[in-house]
């Protein structure tokens, strides 16, 4: 697919033709070495409205059809980009979404089962624009998002979730989890908030690890705590594990872990 078309630039180079021109013809004075700033403020622009600082590095889409994969592991290494994930809308793809620069997913096919990978490290260090993936709904994900410094959005209440690790060192991850998963759902960020939702009829248990300056805010209608750090639905009985349906591990330093 095309990519999207740059916006900024091209308005940015048609201004600054007109007015190099009437100051040429002496239609204006300006004294433009006093106006460089300007292009710091116009590159800050750039990278807030488009996601990158230069036109011929904006976002990609993408899209990889399912084939005869039964099972599947998203791999993203995110580096300084957002990233968001969620299901799949339409049926047939695998994964679809957008990516920045050189870091379309890798795939790689063994007995059925695909394996995804996106690294930032390939992609040139000033292309900035965000990671939107979109995961196939009828099969089983392993999912792993990790970055340094970027806000990871991870929609996962329609994805069947066998397992799923997302980490942030320096930004806020926010997790909707799925009604259940076969394996734990780890949620981490040291200097950020964790934001964890849980699907009303879901019996979690959530387990917190935090330092000194971490909080934890729980809502207290839905959610007990049973020892400290630990903390279940009000709605998982008598704590039977094989009856609950998500465990999940959240874990923050300088933040603040959000369960509701």
């Amino acid at each position: 697919m095309a990519k999207r078309a740059p916006v900024l630039w091209p308005l940015v180079l048609m201004v600054g033709g007109v007015v190099l021109l009437l100051n040429n013809f002496l239609l204006i004075d300006l004294d433009l070495a006093a106006y460089w700033p300007v292009l710091l403020v116009l590159a800050g622009a750039q990278i807030v409205l488009r996601g990158d600082i230069a036109p011929s590095w904006q976002a990609h889409t993408f899209g990889i059809t399912r084939g005869s994969v039964q099972s599947a592991s998203l791999e993203i290494e995110s580096g300084e980009l957002d990233v968001q994930v969620r299901a799949l809308r339409k049926t047939g793809r695998l994964i679809a979404g957008q990516y920045t620069a050189r870091s379309r997913p890798s795939l790689n096919v063994r007995n059925n089962h695909a394996t995804l990978r996106m690294q930032r490290g390939q992609t040139w260090w000033l292309s900035m624009a965000d990671w939107d993936v979109s995961l196939a709904r009828d099969l089983p994900w392993e999912v792993l998002v990790s970055s340094y410094l970027g806000r990871l959005e991870v929609d996962l209440q329609e994805v069947q979730v066998e397992r799923a690790y997302i980490a942030s060192g320096m930004g806020s991850v926010d997790v909707i989890c799925p009604a259940q998963a076969t394996g734990t759902i780890f949620a981490r960020s040291t200097f950020g908030d964790v934001r964890l939702s849980i699907p009303a009829n879901s019996r979690a248990i959530i387990t917190v690890s935090q330092s000194a300056p971490g909080r934890v805010k729980v809502d207290p209608d839905r959610f007990e705590e049973i020892e400290p750090g630990t903390y279940i639905t009000l709605n998982a009985g008598a704590m039977d594990e094989n009856a609950l349906e998500l465990d999940i591990v959240a874990k923050t330093v300088f933040g603040a872990v959000h369960i509701n």
